[in-house]
């Protein structure tokens, strides 16, 4: 689906027009400029709602027709469960755990390397490690810790120094060693997340 067809759902459900929405859902699929099929959707989590869609855009905008539309509310249920049948969102560990970071050279010397350039600014730190605080999983800062993702998201969010250098990681390092799993595929089949959580609603 793409970020129109995301917006006509948005303007649907809440009022206003097809331009009040497009942008956003243009930033959630990103990503798309990075990886074309659907293990791009690392934003399509709480952790991208949170850390990324709302520090840019806010935590809520007025439509069109004067209605305060909420980002959270918009993201979960015009974007990100739309992609996936309504049927779960997944968690950032469910997109880390398919990384296979023992095909990545040197991993944790090259994030080492990229995060001693900001390690004077707390805030930008505290953005950079938030996958490991998120999944307790040290591949996870893969994510945030390449060209694409301080050049093109931080970059977005705080008013930043961008380096012409040539970077350690690329994001297509992590997409290229990033196993696909059907549920990826616009939920045909469930996340470890979501299968614990239908798992109890059974029992």
């Amino acid at each position: 689906m793409n970020p129109y067809k995301h917006s006509e759902i948005s303007v649907r459900k809440r009022g206003g027009t097809i331009e009040d929405y497009y942008e956003i859902h243009k930033l959630i699929d990103s990503t798309k400029e990075v990886c074309s099929d659907n293990r791009h959707r690392i934003f399509h989590t709480h952790w991208g709602i949170n850390r990324v869609i709302e520090p840019i855009v806010g935590d809520k905008i007025v439509n069109s027709d004067g209605k305060v539309v909420v980002i959270k509310d918009l993201c979960e249920s015009d974007h990100i469960l739309p992609d996936y049948k309504n049927k779960f969102i997944p968690t950032l560990s469910d997109f880390v755990d398919c990384i296979d970071d023992d095909a990545i050279k040197n991993w944790e010397k090259k994030i080492e390397s990229i995060h001693k350039k900001y390690s004077g600014n707390k805030e930008v730190e505290e953005l950079l490690l938030s996958p490991l605080v998120n999944t307790g999983r040290m591949k996870s800062l893969l994510l945030t810790h390449n060209s694409w993702f301080i050049h093109r998201i931080l970059k977005m969010i705080y008013p930043i120094e961008i380096e012409l250098i040539d970077y350690e990681l690329g994001i297509k390092e992590v997409f290229n060693n990033m196993r696909f799993e059907l549920w990826m595929d616009n939920g045909t089949g469930l996340p470890d997340s979501a299968k614990r959580i239908f798992k109890n609603k059974i029992a």
